[in-house]
């Protein structure tokens, strides 16, 4: 394969993704049978609602915060390093941060970790999407993709069998 410093070749990016896919589905199928005959099975389906819940709403927040924080750290990070913010040729925003070498060095490791952070919890939001869809094939994917309400009702009667309750 030739190796060129801009870009991967073709075949190198091709055994990049069916690899990617190939662990991918390995991991969700391992899960799907390690699940289906541990002696533990009962009793990690009664528990897990109650966690997937927690791990759930969680997930959401912090999602929220990073979207939220994210553009900030950024916004703050280019004004401490006296960069100009445009969002167009003719709109500049505002410095929000006041101009220092330190604090543009902190905030951009800042800016980095949080990028990071998000990057791993959209991976385990994705994650946690296939699952119910491929795997547990519970309605939560499907509420969310198509927005069926069957799929929602039943996960919520699934939900108040376990013992979980949305108030």
């Amino acid at each position: 394969m030739k190796s060129d410093a801009k870009t991967f070749s073709l075949p190198a990016r091709i055994l990049h993704w069916l690899m990617a896919a190939m662990i991918l589905a390995m991991l969700f199928i391992g899960v799907g049978m390690v699940a289906s005959v541990s002696e533990r099975h009962e009793w990690l389906l009664r528990v897990h609602p109650a966690v997937q819940k927690l791990a759930a709403h969680a997930s959401h927040w912090l999602l929220y915060i990073l979207m939220l924080a994210m553009p900030l750290i950024g916004w703050a990070m280019l004004s401490a390093g006296g960069y100009p913010v445009m969002l167009s040729d003719s709109l500049r925003l505002p410095p929000i941060f006041p101009t220092s070498p330190v604090a543009f060095a902190v905030l951009r490791h800042m800016h980095s970790w949080f990028a990071m952070l998000l990057f791993l919890t959209f991976l385990a939001h994705m994650g946690a999407a296939l699952y119910h869809g491929l795997i547990r094939r519970d309605g939560v994917l499907s509420s969310m993709v198509r927005g069926e309400k069957e799929a929602g009702e039943e996960l919520y009667s699934l939900t108040q069998e376990a013992g979980t309750d949305d108030s």
